[in-house]
């Protein structure tokens, strides 16, 4: 996949990027200062489109049936790069190392940036539903001109991990929320089967998990939901007044399949948008550009 040229000022390939990172890291927070910045988190009709991609950081490189599918840096760089020069493409999500990668590129120059918090529960670790914050904090946002965090709210009743879990999550609600910065909480009603942790995707358990979820911090002003899209979204959705963008996940069906339901839960109240990360980079024809252009038609 061939890669995009970068603006003038911006470093030109993933060489560069490298050797930034060894002789001028001071560079990185020069660049994330001056990067353009949008005047208003959504655009005229109200719709977001964002590109997540903090999978890795979680130990989580599988899409599919290729469980190293985001084992290439350079590769999900390039999917990226891709992905965010469609127009219809408001921004991405992702963790610090590829923030600042892309920063770096210039391809988040007029772009909504979600920083990536909670990265500590590994995907299957004996520690996963203890979620720690790892990854940005509500300062380290607003020092990367960033637009906002999202972060992970996994709720187990039948784990311990889940109170401290909850507990950072409030905090974070709050000190972004004091910096007028989004918080976008990504809530699932949680358990361990069979060893693994597995989510309660009927209504009624996402139901649960966004009661909780949307109650979290000192203020909601600045919260958002992720959410999945299950049957009977309809209900769902009557359960908040917060502004959701649905998520992908890691596709399950044909690709004609998953944006007929996404196009449904769309027309619904409150949902302002899609946050699709691997089902867009890593399509089975592995055509970004042709996925990112449908998915961005049904949200603007």
């Amino acid at each position: 996949m061939p890669e995009n040229p970068a603006p003038t000022g911006f470093a030109r390939d993933y060489a560069e990027v490298s050797r930034i990172r060894a002789f001028e890291p001071e560079r990185i927070a020069l660049a994330a200062r001056a990067r353009r910045r949008r005047e208003h988190l959504l655009p005229a009709d109200g719709r977001l489109m964002v590109v997540a991609a903090d999978h890795p950081a979680r130990g989580a490189n599988g899409v599919g049936d290729r469980p190293m599918a985001m084992a290439s840096r350079t590769d999900l760089l390039d999917r990226l790069r891709v992905a965010l020069a469609d127009p219809g493409v408001d921004g991405l999500l992702a963790s610090a190392d590829i923030v600042e990668d892309l920063t770096l590129l210039g391809a988040l120059e007029g772009k909504v940036v979600l920083g990536s918090m909670n990265r500590g529960g590994l995907q299957g670790a004996a520690f996963e539903l203890d979620d720690r914050f790892t990854g940005y904090d509500a300062q380290a946002i607003a020092e990367a001109n960033l637009d906002g965090g999202k972060f992970l709210t996994r709720i187990a009743l039948d784990d311990p991990g889940t109170l401290p879990t909850l507990t950072a999550s409030a905090h974070a609600v709050s000190e972004l929320a004091a910096r007028r910065l989004v918080a976008m909480v990504e809530p699932f009603w949680s358990r361990r089967q069979g060893g693994k942790v597995v989510h309660d995707l009927s209504a009624e358990g996402v139901i649960k998990s966004v009661n909780v979820a949307q109650a979290l911090g000192r203020t909601t002003a600045y919260t958002w939901l992720k959410l999945p899209v299950v049957e009977d979204m309809e209900r769902v959705m009557e359960a908040t007044t917060l502004p959701t963008v649905l998520l992908g996940g890691d596709p399950a069906t044909s690709p004609e399949e998953t944006f007929a339901t996404w196009r449904k839960a769309l027309s619904l109240p409150s949902v302002r948008g899609l946050t699709v990360g691997r089902t867009l980079l890593y399509p089975p024809d592995d055509d970004v550009a042709g996925a990112v252009r449908t998915a961005a038609s049904l949200v603007h």
